[in-house]
């Protein structure tokens, strides 16, 4: 998805496919579960079902997990869980959920740990070292030089090594500007990276998007509100950074494509990002950002 411009966002499928996907998965039947470090926590809810008398006034209940924010929510990382899956979710214990990051380091400096003083990394994860992510990428992916232009002037401003170098929103690293140039576009078929010269400019904001490959945490449950006139309402979230936002959901006309209108435009959404679904502070699940509206 790199070479085509998108920036996904690698640690929401390590955490499906490594963490709690292929290591669930080593865990023998019966009271064994995995705890992690994640900021999140869960939450068993009861699912009303109709029962299987013929009377419809009658219904049974099953309890199923939820993936639910955390005390700290400066620390909430529920956005990198939002595609595992239930059967893992259930497995799964978040130790840290009643916790803030200060008390985790007086508990650790009570302790006598050496992590108590340790400074946070975002490094990535199972490269083997500290590194820019870019850095990494230049080993699998061939340098494809382009222009950067003004979105305003078309004035080719600087050359690029690779769209996948770059990501909406990013400053571009111009010199000699008197002002930040800051990525708005990047055309695939002209290898063509597009710079804004203002912080506010319209190009930065979406009205909405369009999301494929949605994945809900009860898979076999998703709202039943996207198929109506009003769609979903909900809150979203279109990277880990950003503040959740009031949002819309249809469904689109493919089953596992969906349409989000935000009540106010939403600055820097990036295709290939994912976009995460609340409902309060419960996690519905989440997709892939194909296109912005």
């Amino acid at each position: 998805m790199w070479q085509k411009g998108y920036t996904p966002n690698p640690d929401i499928w390590c955490n499906k496919e490594v963490k709690f996907g292929a290591l669930v998965r080593q865990l023998t039947e019966g009271d064994h579960w995995l705890a992690t470090g994640h900021y999140a926590s869960k939450e068993w809810v009861a699912q009303r079902a109709p029962s299987e008398a013929h009377d419809p006034t009658e219904s049974s209940s099953t309890l199923r997990p939820t993936l639910v924010r955390p005390r700290d929510r400066t620390k909430d990382q529920t956005y990198y869980l939002s595609a595992i899956p239930e059967e893992s979710l259930a497995r799964a214990i978040f130790p840290l959920a009643p916790l803030t990051k200060p008390e985790v380091r007086e508990i650790a400096h009570k302790a006598g740990l050496s992590t108590a003083a340790r400074q946070e990394s975002m490094g990535i994860c199972f490269v083997g070292k500290k590194r820019r992510f870019d850095e990494f990428l230049e080993q699998y992916i061939a340098p494809n030089p382009g222009w950067i232009v003004d979105l305003e002037t078309n004035k080719q401003l600087a050359r690029h090594r690779g769209l996948w170098q770059y990501t909406l929103g990013q400053n571009a690293r111009i010199s000699g500007l008197p002002h930040k140039a800051i990525v708005a576009r990047k055309d695939l078929e002209q290898n063509t990276i597009h710079v804004v010269l203002r912080p506010d400019h319209p190009a930065l904001y979406s009205k909405g998007l369009v999301a494929s490959g949605f994945q809900w945490i009860w898979h076999d449950s998703p709202p039943s509100a996207l198929d109506t006139d009003d769609g979903l309402q909900c809150r979203v979230k279109v990277s880990y950074r950003t503040v959740d936002a009031a949002c819309t959901v249809r469904r689109h006309s493919e089953q596992d494509v969906l349409q989000f209108t935000f009540a106010e435009p939403q600055k820097h959404v990036a295709p290939g990002q994912i976009i995460v679904v609340y409902d309060g502070d419960r996690v519905l699940g989440c997709g892939t950002i194909m296109e912005c509206l």
